[in-house]
Order: C-alpha cells, then structure tokens, then sequence
C-alpha cells in the first residue's frame, strides 16, 4: 500500500511540471524587451505568431493602451497594426509620419492596419518616432499619437529570428 501510494506521489510530482510547463506555453512568452519594445510569440491554431509591440509615449486626446504592433505569421509578415482604443468612424484613414515618410493606414474598429507593413517596417528601422494622426472618436477633430522606434530593429530581428519566413526555416 505505502509502495502505491508513493509512486502516485511521485507520478503526479512528475506531472505537475510537465503540465504547467504546458499551460505557460500556451499564453504569451516574451522574446526579450528592446529599449522601448517588447517582443513575444504565442501559438494560435497550432502555429507560432510572433509580435512586437510598443505603448504610445504621448497621446491626444489622452488615452491609455494605445499600441503599435508589428506581426509575423507563418504566411504573413510585416502586419502593421495600431490599436488606437476607441472605434474609428467608417472609411477612417490613418497617416503615420515617421520622418519625411508617410504611411497610410486603414480602419476597422479600434485598429487601423498598414497598407504597406514592408515599407511600414523599413521606414521603422529608420526612425526615431513615429506620429499617427487620424480622426478621433465620434469623427470630431484629430487624434494624434506618438510612438518611439528606439529599439525597434532589435525587437524586429527577435520576432524575425523566432518566426523566420518561409523558405528560410
């Protein structure tokens, strides 16, 4: 009987790790934090999606969760969000200034999406800020949000290495 029992114990002392190691895989694991961006990958569908992301460092109107994300999937790369926490008015474009260059963006619900994540990407690695500017809630007037790019390439490599693109697997 006490053999019994301490093998059960040791079955499930075995097991306990193995399972929780298993649960906190399928949540969000950070890649690294690169100066102002962070970096992570999560499983959906049984594929990895690896992201990087940044807060806005001023908003206006003040709002809190304003993010930049940038996103690989196993067929997609270089998808360019911004999650602005308010739903944009219908048909709603976004311009993102980083430099001289200016990115244009669409709109559904709280996020607009980059027409162009390659060059969005390219113009990233070379910025120091990038400043997007659309219509607030409701329509009225402007919504202007700044978004550091210090540490954005190396938080792009992390994603990149992680979730390397077909064919260079």
């Amino acid at each position: 009987m006490r053999a019994v029992f301490l093998t059960a114990a040791l079955a499930a002392l075995v097991a306990v790790p193995a399972i929780a190691q298993q649960r906190a895989q399928q949540g969000p694991q950070k890649l690294g934090d690169f100066q102002d961006w962070t970096a992570a990958v999560h499983h959906e569908n049984g594929q990895k999606v690896c992201y990087a992301f940044t807060r806005a460092s001023r908003t206006d109107p003040q709002r809190d969760g304003v993010i930049l994300t940038v996103t690989h999937r196993s067929q997609s790369r270089d998808q360019v969000a911004l999650t602005a926490r308010y739903a944009y008015p219908r048909n709603a474009a976004v311009v993102v200034a980083v430099g001289q260059t200016q990115l244009q963006f669409y709109t559904s619900g709280e996020s607009a999406f980059a027409r162009d994540g390659r060059a969005s990407v390219a113009a990233f690695r070379n910025g120091a800020n990038a400043t997007a500017r659309g219509p607030r809630a409701g329509g009225r007037g402007t919504a202007t949000d700044t978004f550091s790019l210090s540490g954005f390439s190396s938080a792009y490599d992390a994603i990149s290495r992680e979730c390397p693109a077909p064919g260079r697997r």
